[in-house]
């Protein structure tokens, strides 16, 4: 079994940045990737970021030159600097796990972000 847990959203004003963290324990074995997706209210969730084996990276057009996401494998974290924050970023992130030769993924709870004025 693999736990996820997210944790860093909270209250930002439009311009602003926040720091998401993912924490992963459990029976992890090997990473094949880890992502951030996020679902506003009352629309899908869709994915914001990914980093990969070797460290390739992937961005949302929506979040591209805004947002970062980070690893670091010996803690096995993954982190979102979010920067440049939008009320359109509002909405719940959620920490995404796939481990090698596996197709089911591993979800966080979420961390709720709201961007407001």
């Amino acid at each position: 079994q693999v736990q996820v847990e997210e944790s860093g959203g909270g209250v930002v004003q439009p311009g602003g940045s926040l720091r998401l963290s993912c924490a992963c324990s459990g029976s992890i074995f090997s990473i094949a990737a880890m992502s951030w997706y996020r679902q506003a209210p009352e629309k899908p969730r869709e994915l914001v970021a990914t980093i990969i084996s070797g460290g390739k990276t992937n961005y949302a057009d929506a979040v591209k030159g805004r947002f970062t996401i980070t690893r670091n494998n010996a803690k096995n974290t993954v982190a979102l600097q979010m920067n440049s924050l939008k009320v359109e970023d509002t909405g719940v992130y959620y920490c995404d796990i796939r481990r090698k030769g596996e197709e089911n993924d591993y979800w966080g709870q979420g961390t709720q972000v709201i961007v407001s004025s």
